[in-house]
């Protein structure tokens, strides 16, 4: 879950004017800053989400499911009344570079979260059909979770209320389960990640719900073809670099493009640590080494839009325009002859 600039009232009140028209057929791009001539692209028939009227500033309203006392805890997963979650000190603490020693218990642990994380992944993607609330598939993961004595991650992170992430439609990413029922021809990423013996295990995958259109169906494609490649460039002695050049290959010359505003991470006994994996065109320094861990999560918007706001809960990212996105993720742990993808 990363940092993105905050919310921007003017662009708030620009989407809401779209509220009386929910379906979306086409739309434009790019929007909001774009110049008088736009071209119509078409993204075809879903229903757009956005905020509940009136709006309701923060997550502090929203109840935190229980945990049992017995189950271990992150370190910033604190106990507190909703209200005081904002004062806490949820900075995550590292040293080195988050490499782990090949063959070691340490090895085990993470590989153990991970297939955990796997699991519950699984799991969420046969809990869709149209009827069904993002809150009960949220009350779902967190009981599998628990039942497995584990703890949800997202839960309690930098406040965050819920146990998943449940993105839809034109939504990029950090979506908060809710009580709208999932419709016929949604798409819905569903992100998850464990906290077990001590290590943290995260993946995602964009299901399809029903009848979804060939745009929709192209989309979440597209996003698993540029994880694929992703995946691909690793390897010992690669890049980290080299991930948003494969990406950005394979993305480039379709309907699509990448979201900029989320990054993978390193993640092990820390969430999210460096290094960061960044899933555009970028220089950022390093390459990888045996042992290293880290995700690669790359986001696909529909259109050459990929800008997003937040809603008014502080964390529901959508893209401005209210195109579709898609999301899919894996961890990757680099070895000494080329790469095992952990959550697979």
């Amino acid at each position: 879950m990363n940092k993105l600039f905050p919310p921007l009232l003017s662009r708030l009140r620009s989407a809401v004017v779209c509220r009386s028209c929910l379906k979306r057929y086409v739309t434009t791009s790019p929007a909001f800053d774009s110049d008088e001539s736009r071209e119509v692209e078409d993204f075809g028939t879903y229903n757009v989400i956005l905020p509940e009227e009136p709006f309701v500033w923060g997550v502090s309203h929203i109840t935190r499911r229980p945990v049992p006392s017995h189950i271990v805890r992150p370190k910033y997963a604190v106990q507190l009344d909703p209200p005081m979650l904002s004062e806490i000190d949820h900075t995550q603490h590292y040293e080195g570079d988050g490499r782990i020693i090949l063959g070691s218990i340490d090895e085990k642990r993470l590989r153990a979260a991970a297939t955990l994380g796997k699991n519950v992944r699984k799991y969420a993607g046969s809990l869709v059909q149209p009827g069904v609330t993002t809150n009960s598939i949220d009350a779902a993961i967190h009981n599998f979770i628990i039942a497995h004595e584990a703890y949800p991650s997202p839960l309690l992170y930098k406040g965050f209320p819920r146990s998943c992430c449940t993105s839809i439609n034109n939504v990029v990413s950090h979506g908060i389960p809710d009580d709208r029922p999932l419709e016929d021809g949604d798409i819905i990423n569903i992100d998850v990640t464990v906290y077990f013996n001590g290590y943290h295990g995260d993946t995602s995958s964009t299901f399809l719900v029903g009848d979804v259109d060939e745009p929709g169906r192209d989309l979440v494609q597209m996003t698993n073809a540029a994880l694929e490649a992703g995946i691909n460039a690793c390897g010992p002695g690669r890049p980290f670099n080299g991930i948003g050049r494969a990406i950005h290959e394979i993305v480039r010359n379709s309907r699509h493009s990448v979201c900029p505003a989320f990054a993978g991470h390193g993640i092990g006994t820390v969430f999210h640590r460096p290094p960061w994996i960044y899933h555009t065109l970028n220089e950022e320094p390093g390459v990888m080494l045996p042992g290293h861990c880290f995700t690669i999560e790359p986001s696909l918007v529909q259109g050459s839009n990929p800008s997003v706001w937040i809603f008014p809960d502080g964390w529901t990212a959508s893209t401005e325009n209210c195109a579709r996105s898609a999301q899919a993720e894996h961890m990757i742990l680099i070895t000494e002859t080329g790469v095992d993808i952990l959550t697979q």
